[in-house]
């Protein structure tokens, strides 16, 4: 069934709102010559409230150029405050970000991760003003590295990290310019790249970080992506899952002294290889957090003829298939020779993947149900995940960033709406998302071409306080997306959470909701759904309930706090008590 369609859409406004980035790629690796390495993967984007005045701010992750800081002036528009606060970088191949207050001293500090250039950790000196601690912190990494995720593992009220890395894909010497490493040039060198492997490290509580890599249980796979967090089996600690670019994603328990175990196979059965994005909801408003993960992977295979491969994607958009290459098979014996390599170098055991997205409802008991396709939420080529209630129904929705960009078709983003059934039905164009405004090429062509338009990831935040979720994204080689929420308006109740016992930020949190038979369930995520971070703020969409039966905050220290019926169209404030209540 599809829901009921509010009025209004989404619009594009980001050159209205001030925001003028342009995420730009390298020419030498993407761009006429184009080489399949992880350059194309793309570059971050990041929501925070850097400068504690309320209000949800931007940070733009590039690869080409600087990166670029958006302070929101309260209403939705944006000015640069990239130069004064100091996080240009520019230097290096910056690719994803996050805002996290380490230190507990109630701002936002800032980490980004780099190809080779070297992670940052910049402190926030308040006033806007940012510094680079990262020798001090003990954070001094050279890797090809992905995500970063602030977290507290050991349950001691401060923020530990985690660094997921992929590979060593590029070579030895610098690009002329010494700007960067040129990558591999092709799918069979990208794969036998020597593994590069996770790095985990535990606050000290003193500014600092100790590597505790060897003994976490999380040192991954090698070619780690994301991270979501959330205690999968209720037993009170916060446990990770990790993805992995060229095989099976792991979940990890954790054990309670800083240790985790993969549990993959006896809590999930089968996950998808060759994932890219995680993110953590309550799509069906049980009061448990489940689990979707998006694979852009296994869709690397349509022909090359380029009216076929549109052709190959309509037909083939919700088809799951049961190889590493799709179904490359039917355009010829080499695509046959192609899956016999990979299985032997990627050890692809066909009996514990799924190749294709994944959504994993969460039974209790430490049990996870996987129902993509039932759900409706098989795609094609998807990256980046941001969840939200985007239409105010009460029920999560999810926007994916979808698309490869030249030299390949245009294939459009997704917009999956709850049907709140179980179900989600695609309506990127009902809803305004798509066609991209502009068009769905580049202005400028490339090698004498036209550029499709494609994203990597996206993130949400109410940036203009109006009750109503908004989505930016982060593009290839192009100006970012900011679709302003103009859906008919419905009741809401959102919050800010603040750690006392918990870190300040209120990481793991999880909030929830009671209207009428609907358990509504939100959890305070730290970076996650793909080089992205949306924002902590807690958002509730309540449809035409105009009351609310009484909400209970779990607090990552072990406190449950509840709540009287809060006041239902505003923004609470809520401190961690003492003690439970």
């Amino acid at each position: 069934m599809t829901a009921a369609t509010p009025g209004g859409r989404f619009e594009d406004r980001a050159v209205e709102a001030g925001i003028t980035f342009r995420m730009n790629f390298l020419p030498k690796e993407q761009g006429e010559k184009f080489k399949i390495n992880l350059y194309d993967h793309g570059c971050g984007v990041v929501v925070g409230d850097y400068d504690g005045d309320g209000h949800d701010d931007l940070y733009f992750l590039n690869q080409l150029g600087p990166n670029a800081l958006y302070k929101n002036k309260g209403d939705g528009t944006f000015v640069d405050a990239t130069k004064q606060a100091g996080v240009g970088v520019g230097d290096r191949i910056c690719v994803a970000g996050t805002f996290a207050d380490y230190d507990n001293d109630n701002d936002q500090d800032l980490f980004v991760t780099s190809t080779r250039g070297g992670n940052i950790l910049f402190e926030n000196q308040g006033h806007g003003i940012f510094k680079d601690v990262t020798q001090r912190a003990g954070l001094e990494l050279i890797a090809h590295s992905s995500t970063a995720s602030f977290v507290d593992l050991d349950h001691d009220s401060d923020l530990d990290l985690i660094v997921t890395n992929t590979a060593q894909w590029t070579g030895a010497e610098l690009e002329s310019d010494g700007k960067y490493f040129p990558g591999v040039t092709s799918y069979d060198d990208l794969v036998v790249s020597p593994k590069e492997f996770n790095n985990i490290y535990k606050n000290n509580g003193d500014g600092t970080f100790a590597d505790i890599t060897e003994i976490s249980g999380l040192k991954g796979q090698g070619w780690g992506g994301d991270v979501a967090v959330f205690d999968f089996d209720a037993d009170g600690r916060i446990d990770v899952l990790i993805t992995n670019m060229f095989g099976a994603s792991q979940l990890y328990k954790n054990l309670g002294d800083a240790t985790f175990r993969d549990v993959t196979k006896e809590a999930l059965e089968r996950i998808s290889w060759g994932a890219i994005g995680a993110k953590v909801l309550d799509f069906n408003n049980d009061g448990k957090l489940d689990l979707f993960i998006s694979d852009m992977h296994s869709d690397m295979w349509p022909p090359a003829n380029l009216s076929d491969a549109l052709t190959y994607a309509i037909q083939n958009a919700k088809v799951k298939y049961s190889l590493v290459t799709g179904a490359g098979a039917k355009f010829g014996k080499q695509a046959e020779e192609m899956e016999a390599r990979f299985v032997d170098r990627l050890q692809v055991r066909y009996d514990d993947v799924v190749f294709g997205n994944s959504l994993f409802k969460n039974l209790g008991s430490g049990r996870m149900e996987e129902m993509s396709d039932r759900a409706g939420l098989e795609t094609w080529w998807p990256w980046g995940i941001a969840v939200g209630d985007f239409d105010g129904d009460g029920s999560e929705d999810i926007f994916l960033a979808s698309g490869m960009g030249y030299p390949f078709v245009y294939w459009h983003n997704h917009l999956m709406m709850n049907n709140r059934d179980e179900t989600f039905s695609e309506r990127s164009t009902e809803l305004g998302i798509e066609p991209p405004r502009g068009g769905t090429f580049q202005r400028d062509q490339i090698g004498g071409e036209r550029a499709a338009r494609s994203s990597r990831c996206a993130a949400t935040a109410d940036f203009d306080g109006d009750g109503r979720l908004e989505i930016v994204t982060n593009n290839f080689n192009d100006r970012p997306y900011y679709y302003r929420n103009k859906l008919t308006p419905q009741n809401f109740v959102a919050f800010k959470l603040q750690g006392t016992r918990s870190n300040h930020d209120a990481i793991g949190a999880v909030a929830r909701v009671f209207v009428g038979d609907q358990i509504l369930t939100r959890q305070v995520n730290p970076a996650g759904g793909y080089l992205s971070q949306s924002s902590k703020t807690l958002h509730f969409g309540l449809g035409k309930h105009d009351h609310i039966d009484r909400v209970e905050i779990t607090w990552p220290s072990g406190t449950v706090q509840k709540l009287d019926p809060p006041k239902i169209n505003a923004v609470h404030q809520v401190v961690e008590p003492a003690e439970s209540n």
